[in-house]
């Protein structure tokens, strides 16, 4: 009875994942890949990304924490804003530097934050 129980679930589950998805098909232009040196990417975006929003910064949750500011990611297609955030410290003498984007010729690309 148990097993008949778990079969028939598993074959619900199964059975899900069959459905089919509607087609979407997007076409855009906005983007190249730039090769650099070394094994990183940069993505140029040839539209200009939305200016930078005004957040509230709220209380840090514990001392050694640092608040990262939010930024537009590049989706592909368009840009969302990703909210900031409080991370923590991984040393006590690192500086958070900021992501930020950077005009390039032909477009703009992303600089991520990181530490220092």
């Amino acid at each position: 009875m148990r097993i008949d129980f778990y079969l028939s679930v598993l074959t619900v589950l199964a059975l899900v994942g069959c459905a089919e998805e509607p087609t979407t098909v997007t076409t855009t232009t906005t983007t190249q890949q730039v090769t650099t040196t070394g094994a990183a990417r940069e993505v140029l975006v040839t539209q200009p990304p939305p200016p930078v929003r005004v957040e509230t910064q709220t209380v840090a949750p514990r001392p050694g924490y640092v608040w990262t500011s939010g930024y537009w990611r590049w989706t592909g297609t368009t840009y969302v804003w990703v909210p900031g955030t409080w991370v923590i410290r991984p040393r006590p003498a690192a500086v958070w530097v900021e992501g930020h984007w950077v005009r390039r010729p032909g477009g703009w690309t992303y600089v991520p934050g990181h530490w220092r």
